[in-house]
């Protein structure tokens, strides 16, 4: 009996010391994201936090302000003006591209002659790159020359200015967004063809129409993707910053500022301005309004988002 409490002790111990040497190795070979976590995220994110309650103004030291930035902010209009841009690109861009997504991956999901050419041809617009792409539109929605207006001249409308325009640049880049949807629809193709097939066979043999079927059926199994699309959708708009800067002339956000976004601003006011405190505190409150936005948006969606139990 002595033998063998003797001989489970030691496999015990020779169990634990395998799982520390494992502990070792792994977190060896996990030290150069482990060290580019501490030194390029958790810091950079802590001092930028201690950096919004002093006024620091480069090339001067940093000196404690208390919140002074952010009441600053409170006061400052085109603060107010960057949020409203952003949440005019969140809630109103936003659901447009979703929609235009799920119907071209719809459109995708049928099985015709040449299906992957036109994949492939939805696709191509996001192997672009953002800064292609703005020039690539600030030529197409060129108010005389551009070949938008000319299309709407064919039938007889005269175009807008476009991003020459207050009331229409905002519009003009949320339809240039919507022409970039390729990743959004190869991620909701992926989940329509996730769908079981016999839902769908359950739903005929009930009597259900096409409609019914994508209502009932189709929308809520890719609900989560959905979900997802969307939360990562948020926090891309409330970022929103490449084409800004190409279309809005740089950090001004013309016209009038109405491409004055909340990213744009920020970069002004740290890197044109240098005022490094002032541009933290912005930062911070634009991380606390992502995860706000963030909670609500889930928070609601758990009475309309359907996971599949296994």
């Amino acid at each position: 009996m002595g033998q063998a409490l003797a001989s489970v002790v030691h496999r015990r111990r020779g169990i634990s010391r395998r799982t520390r040497s494992e502990f070792i190795a792994g977190t060896v070979f996990a030290s150069p994201w482990i060290i580019g976590f501490f030194a390029f995220l958790l810091y950079p994110m802590v001092a930028s936090l201690y950096y919004s309650f002093t006024k620091y103004t480069l090339p001067q030291p940093p000196s404690w302000a208390g919140m002074q930035n952010y009441v600053g902010l409170v006061h400052d209009r085109f603060f107010w003006q960057s949020l409203g841009n952003s949440m005019y690109l969140t809630f109103i861009g936003i659901p447009p591209q979703l929609v235009f997504a799920l119907f071209c991956a719809v459109l995708l999901n049928w099985e015709i002659r040449g299906q992957a050419i036109w994949r492939t041809i939805y696709v191509l617009p996001t192997l672009m790159p953002a800064v292609a792409g703005a020039i690539l539109w600030r030529w197409l929605l060129n108010p005389q020359l551009g070949l938008v207006n000319a299309a709407l001249a064919l039938i007889g409308i005269r175009g807008p200015l476009w991003l020459g325009s207050a009331t229409w640049s905002k519009p003009s880049l949320i339809i240039m967004q919507i022409w970039g949807v390729g990743s959004m629809t190869i991620i909701y193709l992926a989940a329509l063809q996730d769908v079981p097939k016999t839902l769908y066979e359950a739903a005929e043999l009930d009597g259900a129409s096409r409609w019914r079927k994508f209502w009932d059926v189709t929308i809520p199994m890719i609900s989560p993707v959905t979900l997802f699309q969307l939360i990562t959708s948020i926090l891309w708009a409330l970022q929103f910053f490449s084409q800004a800067f190409i279309l809005g002339e740089g950090s001004s956000g013309a016209p009038l500022g109405s491409l004055r976004f909340y990213g744009l601003y920020l970069y002004h006011l740290a890197f044109e301005s240098l005022r490094m405190g002032y541009a933290s505190a912005m930062a911070w409150i634009l991380f606390l309004i992502s995860l706000v936005i963030t909670l609500i948006t889930l928070r609601i969606s758990s009475r309309f988002t359907y996971y599949e139990v296994i």
